[in-house]
């Protein structure tokens, strides 16, 4: 069974920092384009950062670029999304996604966590 399992979210101030990880198993990940996604209450799930197979291929939403930084270790079939210089505006729940569709880092993925929940206090 594959699990996508999200930890390090939690309630932080505005201009601080947290530092998301997506466990994986079941399965291995390493040949596959790994992706995080953000739903804020009443709106549609959006687009946050992508990372492909190897890690030298980045991909971030315009709100999150230069602050938030995605990384994989394919050793530990781990994702992470360091997030710093955080705004009220990303008070979200933080789903992590794995194997992106028709190469796609920004559509569909096969597999998702349950996600974990991203408060930001201003």
């Amino acid at each position: 069974q594959v699990q996508l399992v999200e930890s390090g979210g939690g309630l932080v101030q505005a201009g601080g920092s947290l530092r998301l990880s997506c466990a994986a198993s079941g399965r291995t990940f390493s040949g596959s384009t790994m992706g995080w996604f953000r739903q804020a209450p009443g709106k549609e799930r959006e687009f946050v950062a992508a990372i492909s197979w190897s890690g030298s291929s980045t991909y971030y939403a315009d709100s999150v670029k230069d602050r938030f930084t995605i990384s994989r270790d394919n050793d530990k079939n781990t994702v992470y999304l360091q997030m710093n210089s955080l705004k009220p505006e990303d008070t979200a729940v933080y789903c992590c996604a794995g194997d992106a569709r028709n190469s796609d880092p920004k559509g569909s993925y096969a597999y998702w966590g349950q996600g974990t929940q991203v408060t930001v206090s201003s």
